[in-house]
């Protein structure tokens, strides 16, 4: 791995790291293991990602460890580059998801979570977890606007995953 940052997988159990901005977002999806299901799928398939619009290069069709990634946010030349690596990546009955973590060239560094859960009540979430820094002159010069950007974004994925599975269930 050629991540940017040391604390890497801290976005699956916590605590988050000291040093970096935080972010937690929360978003029901839906109700049952038909709706947890098709959010797993969305979520470790890419497709949450490119509904958000958002293109991802991929070198995996789904999320797993060392599956390496490029964000790119934007259109041709104004496009922005954010190169990433899965480091984790679950599947289970009641949660999946996965996180991946900062590589040279992205513009911030650190990681961020994905994670589809069932809770006890029957219902599903997407929680978007993640920590981060920057690490160019451009999101430095962002100041406290790039995690409002961040959380904008969390949201958005929230939003239209709970659109994609609306169906489901």
């Amino acid at each position: 791995m050629n991540l940017t940052y040391d604390e890497v997988g801290a976005t699956r159990e916590g605590p988050l790291p000291e040093g970096y901005s935080h972010l937690r977002e929360r978003t029901l999806l839906g109700q049952g293991p038909a709706v947890l299901q098709a959010a797993t799928d969305a979520v470790l398939d890419w497709w949450m990602h490119r509904a958000v619009g958002v293109r991802i290069d991929s070198g995996g069709r789904r999320a797993a460890p060392g599956v390496t990634a490029t964000v790119r946010l934007g259109v041709g030349p104004f496009s922005l580059l954010a190169p990433c690596e899965v480091i984790w990546a679950e599947e289970g009955e009641r949660r999946a998801g996965f996180a991946y973590g900062t590589l040279p060239g992205h513009p911030e560094c650190g990681e961020e979570a994905f994670i589809v859960s069932r809770d006890f009540e029957d219902d599903v979430w997407l929680t978007v977890t993640a920590f981060s820094r920057p690490a160019t002159w451009y999101t430095r010069a962002g100041g406290p606007l790039v995690p409002v950007m961040q959380r904008a974004y969390a949201r958005r994925c929230g939003s239209v995953l709970r659109r994609l599975v609306s169906r489901t269930g």
